[in-house]
């Protein structure tokens, strides 16, 4: 089932300067990009994105990294997105990830993991539409 998915290339990625093996690997995967666009989050915007985690106590430290650098936020399409993206990615924690996922491969530590992706088609309606307006997806 085709399907689409949010991702971002968090600040640490963007720093590390590995935006086109990230880009490289979803394409390999066959997650194909229908929206790219680089932009610094606000503090307000990245606090607005990150709105249903408001409670819980990395909150601040969330959103104040992800409002530190440069991101790239992607939506991407293919079958099963939205899984295989996950796979894909790897546990939150880098040292906890598969080998040779993207987050054993460019992340740090549990705060700096190197992307973001959606976990549900319903996070991933929100997440796409907070980014890109329908008119900015292109079919592929």
């Amino acid at each position: 089932m085709s399907e689409r998915t949010l991702a971002i290339i968090k600040p640490d990625a963007v720093k590390k300067q590995v935006i086109g093996d990230i880009i490289k690997r979803y394409e390999a995967a066959n997650l194909h990009p229908v929206a790219i666009r680089m932009m610094q989050l606000t503090k307000t915007a990245a606090e607005g994105f990150y709105a249903v985690h408001k409670q819980r106590p990395f909150f601040n430290s969330l959103t104040a990294f992800m409002s530190s650098g440069p991101v790239v936020v992607l939506a991407l399409a293919g079958d099963n997105a939205i899984k295989r993206h996950r796979e894909l990615m790897g546990a939150t924690d880098p040292a906890k990830a598969e080998p040779g996922t993207l987050r054993a491969v460019h992340g740090t530590n549990i705060e700096f993991n190197a992307v973001h992706g959606s976990d549900s088609a319903d996070t991933a309606r929100f997440e796409i539409g907070y980014f890109f307006p329908e008119m900015d997806l292109v079919a592929r």
